[in-house]
């Protein structure tokens, strides 16, 4: 991750969204919202709906200009929130048609960020489909950054490497998801147990999409796994698939 001027955040988009969050709030939503996703930032209660709707609105009003403007902004508003739906509004920002021309290689480093400080599951998922998006159009040069990032100390950078294909389908690189799963079929947790959840669930997820497209090559790649395969993610793996379950 590197550090960037912030000259070129957009400061009216950023107190536009935090007025706007504001306004929509439900004080009486927000302390079940935090409770639910375990967050350590409060949320201000306001439904996934109507966030949308404020990113939309405000995508509208303060469309940004050039890359290093969308980068600030967005870093400047994630790194500066004080509400779980702040950075939520990042995550759509940074999805925007507008701004596809931005989602290159050159935006790695602040998806990065926002995988290692988000660190849950929420924001991370959300992260991943800005990268799924650059694995389908940048492969070559990502499969390398994603290999690299199986096995990185950081689980959830390790946890993106395996779901970033989601939604590819008959798309996925195979080869590419495979030499993500297998350095983390051993994966310890700090307290030595294996695999932490969200690395199994990670594994289960993948190769239950997959097997959407290419069934038996799934069925066949578990089978082969044995027992370093946890329980959870073998379940997963084999959950749509007819006679799943007895077949390993």
């Amino acid at each position: 991750m590197t550090e960037r001027s912030a000259g070129a955040v957009d400061r009216a988009l950023v107190d536009e969204v935090r007025s706007a969050l504001a306004d929509a709030a439900d004080p009486e939503r927000a302390p079940a919202m935090q409770a639910y996703m375990k967050s350590t930032m409060p949320f201000r209660g306001v439904p996934s709906g109507a966030m949308r709707q404020i990113a939309r609105a405000v995508d509208g009003r303060h469309p940004l200009p050039s890359f290093e403007a969308w980068h600030d902004t967005l870093l400047a508003l994630w790194r500066e929130a004080g509400y779980r739906e702040e950075r939520y509004v990042v995550l759509e920002l940074a999805g925007r048609p507008r701004y596809r021309r931005f989602r290159t290689r050159e935006a790695l480093p602040l998806y990065e960020e926002l995988v290692v400080t988000g660190a849950w599951w929420d924001l991370v998922d959300g992260t991943a489909h800005l990268v799924r998006d650059l694995v389908r159009d940048d492969h070559a040069w990502m499969a390398t950054q994603m290999r690299a990032w199986a096995v990185d100390p950081d689980l959830w950078k390790r946890r993106v490497s395996i779901i970033c294909q989601l939604g590819l389908r008959a798309g996925t690189d195979w080869d590419l998801l495979r030499d993500c799963i297998e350095p983390n079929l051993e994966d310890r947790g700090a307290d030595g147990k294996r695999q932490v959840f969200w690395i199994r669930k990670a594994i289960g997820w993948a190769l239950r999409e997959y097997a959407r497209s290419a069934p038996e090559v799934v069925r066949d790649y578990v089978g082969s796994l044995g027992p370093r395969i946890s329980g959870l993610s073998r379940r997963e793996a084999l959950k749509h698939l007819q006679g799943g379950g007895a077949a390993v």
